[in-house]
Parts: structure tokens; sequence; C-alpha cells
């Protein structure tokens, strides 16, 4: 039986439930965590990080045609789905302004991240050109692995390293650059107790104890900052405004919206034109990104 997730984006390729012997065949490596749930149905064991990377692979493999996808241990190994549902609404935000989806935007993707999730799913449905933002360089080599791997994705995503690490946007978008919109998934946990508490809820939602030693993967600056998501994402805002003329849209997931006040009350300092807030549903998980613009519509509908 094939059953709907709720709340996904229409162009969202992942409507329908794993379609395990297609992703096998994609990726021969997933027939090994294949298990069998009470009902007797095909699943694989979500608390085995191996596992849940393993279906990465093949979902990357079958849906997006990424052959080569790896990541470091210790790193967040994200779920397609509901990044994929980030890039879909992105492209219902800069179509509202040109009429159409654009094919050759230009995106700015801040903390790419060792998956270099969102260029890769982004250059795949809609030939978006990225470029990568990354801190941690073990996370940037990781993403240029990936980028190496699949030959014809080295003329769509590039990597930029920000050396400095309490900038966000400065050092990354550089004199006379342009970009149609730029993304972010910030750090949601205010600190490392904060992150290692959402862990352990996690394997209790399993029914997981602690001595399981699970490791959800994520490093420091994945994870976590000081102050959590509203004090990286308010920086995000305050560093936007330097880059009023260069960027059309400034995108950033809100992960709680009791976040959302704050942020906007900022916004209207720092003096937006528009903004703009998408709300977004996987399953029982609701989820949201607010946009900020300093353009006028008609100046957003002009190409650079």
């Amino acid at each position: 039986m094939k059953a709907q997730k709720p709340g996904l984006h229409p162009r969202n390729r992942h409507h329908q439930r794993y379609d395990l012997p297609a992703l096998c065949q994609a990726h021969p490596d997933l027939q090994g965590y294949i298990t069998l749930n009470p009902l007797g149905e095909q699943t694989i064991d979500f608390a085995n990080p191996q596992a849940v990377k393993a279906l990465n692979k093949a979902l990357l493999a079958h849906f997006y045609a990424v052959k080569h996808w790896d990541i470091p241990d210790g790193f967040l190994c994200p779920p397609v789905p509901g990044r994929a549902d980030y890039i879909h609404h992105l492209a219902d935000l800069l179509a509202g302004d040109s009429g159409e989806v654009p094919k050759d935007a230009t995106i700015l993707d801040i903390g790419t991240g060792a998956n270099l999730i969102y260029p890769l799913i982004g250059a795949h449905e809609y030939g978006w050109r990225f470029t990568g933002s990354e801190i941690n360089p073990q996370a940037f080599a990781s993403a240029q692995a990936i980028i190496n791997g699949n030959p014809g994705l080295t003329r769509q995503i590039r990597l930029r390293r920000q050396k400095e690490s309490q900038a966000i946007f400065h050092g990354v978008i550089h004199k006379n650059e342009t970009y149609d919109a730029t993304l972010c998934n910030p750090p949601f946990h205010d600190s490392a107790e904060s992150a290692r508490a959402g862990g352990e809820r996690k394997r209790r939602n399993l029914g997981l104890g602690a001595e399981s030693g699970l490791n959800f993967g994520g490093q420091q600056q994945e994870l976590w900052c000081e102050g959590g998501e509203v004090a990286f994402t308010s920086q995000m805002i305050r560093e936007s405004q330097a880059f009023a003329r260069q960027v059309k849209w400034f995108t950033s997931l809100v992960s709680r919206g009791d976040n959302l006040p704050p942020l906007y009350r900022l916004l209207t300092e720092v003096g937006a034109v528009k903004v703009v807030k998408k709300e977004m549903a996987q399953g029982q998980k609701q989820s949201r990104f607010i946009a900020w613009s300093f353009m006028d519509d008609a100046k957003r509908r002009r190409p650079f």
C-alpha cells in the first residue's frame, strides 16, 4: 500500500513510501540493512546511522543521479525529503518574482556541510548554480569529494571556505558578485548540553536506552552556537544589510515558530522591504523558512 506523506511540496519526489527494491537497485549495499517490521513489511532500522547513510546514498542515486556520496562518521546525515522541500519552496519564492522558476538561478548555501545536500538537489531539480560556504575543514573536504566524484557537478557547484568564525556572509560574498537567493539551515541548539539533550530525546523516541551508543551525528557548527538559531539568524539578518544590492532574497530555516517574533522585529529595524514566511510540513513535523529582501518587486524582477 502506498501511503502519502502529508504536507510535502507537490513537486517533491518523496510523497510515496520508500520503494526499497528500486532503491536497492540504485545502491545495492542498502539490501544489507533491510529488515521486516511487525507487519512483515520491508523497512530499515532508522536507529542505525549506517543504515540511514545507505538509504541516503540510494535516494540520491535513484532520484538525483548522484553516483558518489559519502560523509565522514559523526556528521549530520540529513533527511532527504525535508531538504528537498526547502528547495522546492525556494523555487516558488523565486517564481513569484519572474512568473516561472528561473533555470539559471545562482544560490548561496550558507554552511553547506559535509553532505552538500541542498546544492545536490537544487542542481538536479532546477539546474541552478550553487556556491556552498563551509567553515569546517573536514566538512569542506567531504563536500569537495562529492563534487569531484560526480563530474557533471563541477560546473554547477563550487565551494568557498569561510575562514572567519564570527562571519556568515562577509568573506563569502565577493565584491561585484550577485545571487538570486541564499539559503541556510542554522544551528538549532544554544549549547552542547542542549544538543546532547536533543540526541537523548531522539533515542527515547526510537525506544533506545542510553547504552545504545547511538550517534545521530552532527558537528558543533552543525548543531549549536551561542544563542541558538535566533542569535545565528539575527547575525545573518544584520550582515545581510551589507549585501542588499547583491542578493535578491535572503532565506533561512526557522525550526521553532516562537523564534519568529524577534526575527521579524529585527527585519523591520534593518529596513527589509519585503518579508515572507513559507510554511512546510513533513508528517508530524512542522517547519518553515523566512525570506527577506531589500529590493522592491520591480527591482527583483530585473536581472542583475
